[in-house]
């Protein structure tokens, strides 16, 4: 090669050199520690334990931050996988997904996204998955996984499932990594729960942090968040002791037990065991989900006692019919109720008719009328002690976390909103059943006293002078009344000895 072409080669090696180190310049890089703030920044990368939890407000940033976390990780570490966990798929997509896409789409990233599975894969072979843990059986598919961190979303909404998929599975999925495991969410409207014990917990590294520490928000010409805070509160018609304000804007643990639908209580409410005399009657009620979970309650109320009980429950989401059935058929089979209803809305009235025409089960259509009536009218019976239920049910534990829509119990106090914050299939179960229940009529068993005893020849004493006192009164009435009682006792002896 001529020395001239030589020349030429390096040339055009060069030129394409220049020209991509320059088009490299031009793309947008992705700076982890420039994108954040500091508290977002310390609570990912900051010293202290693999186990970290914050506690936010509202608009504080933090799933922005743990977007940011994820694609960062992945891209700096080579074959590594990250998961994202809220209480649904659903969920989770509204809650991150488009930030992860807004990150990935601003900073041009190479990547694969996958909208259906919710996951996003870089050349290096790092993987992020995003996914619901509804229930005890939805954990287990994340069993035998390998992570390099794990994210936990709106902690306060799971229920105590969340204890065992942290302990058994996710701390497990981390081992080989020594990876991260964060957990984060907003106070609930009740100082209990998994989150909430471990925000106290010293084993734990504790943040937290509000939207007046998020400096990325952005608010119209001569505005700032105090005074757009302060517009709202005179719009909610609530002032800045307001629990669900608190807990919402300052992210503090807060009691607030008027933000709950149902006023469960531990004291009032569990049962140990059930009352043996009288006879029971049984009412199944249920509810089916296309999204949400199918539930079935099964109540108890007793001829002797004025009280109802929640005697069995389940709880189970992606059941198909033949799944839903068995379980409706075991229940059947177990108590036999003298009714069955079930949520016939929608999808719910065909599947009704195909469980009475193809199964032969007698179900009838709850009554869904005048919800939020009915649910005083049940909260009455739970202050009173009139409703009970087992301990550790699925249904004591979604009583803590169904709330009001704040707002709409302020506009209209007679017909609130249910918040869509948390959705309990077991509650709503259990309020179809307990409506058709006549526990109220129940009546006190009569006892009586011993042979023999004081209380009996009292007994016997009052019974003659009742007697004595009808004879007085129609002495021949009473006499033929007695013939006819022996008449009738004569004529059951015989058709007994026959």
């Amino acid at each position: 090669m001529r020395n001239r072409d030589l020349q030429n080669v390096n040339r055009e090696a060069l030129v394409a050199e220049i020209q991509k180190r320059k088009t490299k310049a031009e793309k947008p890089q992705f700076i982890f520690k420039e994108f954040c703030f500091k508290k977002q920044v310390d609570f990912f990368r900051g010293k202290g334990s693999r186990f970290r939890n914050a506690v936010c407000s509202r608009r504080a940033g933090k799933t922005v931050g743990i977007a940011a976390d994820m694609i960062d990780s992945a891209t700096s570490n080579d074959e590594v996988n990250l998961l994202y966990i809220t209480i649904t798929q659903q969920q989770a997509r509204a809650i991150i997904w488009s930030d992860l896409l807004k990150i990935v789409e601003e900073y041009e990233l190479e990547c694969k996204t996958d909208n259906v599975r919710l996951t996003i894969t870089f050349p290096n072979k790092s993987k992020i998955y995003i996914a619901g843990a509804k229930d005890r059986t939805e954990i287990e598919k994340f069993r035998g996984w390998k992570l390099m961190k794990c994210y936990i979303d709106e902690c306060q909404s799971f229920r105590s499932y969340l204890k065992e998929l942290i302990n058994d599975i996710i701390i497990p999925a981390l081992r080989d990594k020594r990876g991260q495991l964060y957990l984060t969410g907003t106070p609930g409207p009740v100082k209990a729960g998994i989150f909430y014990d471990y925000s106290q917990s010293k084993n734990w590294k504790a943040h937290h942090w509000t939207a007046f520490d998020n400096p990325y928000m952005h608010f119209p010409p001569k505005l700032n968040l105090e005074e757009i805070l302060r517009e709202e509160r005179i719009i909610r018609g609530i002032d800045e002791s307001d629990p669900s304000y608190i807990r919402e804007t300052f992210g503090k643990w807060v009691e607030d037990e008027d933000a709950l639908v149902f006023k469960f209580s531990k004291v009032r409410n569990i049962y140990n065991t059930l009352p043996t005399a009288g006879d029971w009657n049984y009412i199944i009620g249920i509810d089916i989900g296309y999204n949400d979970s199918d539930a079935i309650a099964v109540i108890g109320y007793n001829t002797h006692h004025k009280k109802v009980y929640l005697v069995d429950e389940h709880v189970k989401n992606k059941q198909n019919i033949s799944q839903l059935v068995a379980v409706i058929k075991e229940y059947k089979d177990l108590y036999n109720p003298i009714r069955m209803v079930m949520d016939a809305g929608a999808l719910g009235k065909k599947i009704q008719e195909e469980l009475r025409m193809r199964h032969g089960l007698n179900i009838e259509a709850a009554d869904k009328t005048r919800k939020v009536e009915f649910i005083e009218l049940l909260n009455d019976d739970l202050r009173t002690e009139r409703f009970k239920a087992f301990n550790n049910s699925i249904f004591e534990e979604d009583c803590m976390l169904v709330q009001w829509d704040k707002d709409s119990k302020i506009r209209n106090p007679e017909k609130p909103k249910i918040s869509d914050t948390y959705h309990s299939d077991i509650c709503d179960a259990v309020l179809y059943a307990w409506r058709e229940c006549r526990h109220y009529l129940s009546e006190k068993p009569t006892i009586k006293p011993k042979d023999g005893t004081d209380a009996y020849m009292k007994e016997l004493e009052a019974r003659e002078a009742e007697e004595c006192e009808e004879r007085k009164k129609d002495p021949y009435a009473y006499n033929l009344q007695k013939l006819y009682e022996e008449d009738i006792k004569e004529l059951d002896n015989i058709i007994d000895e026959q």
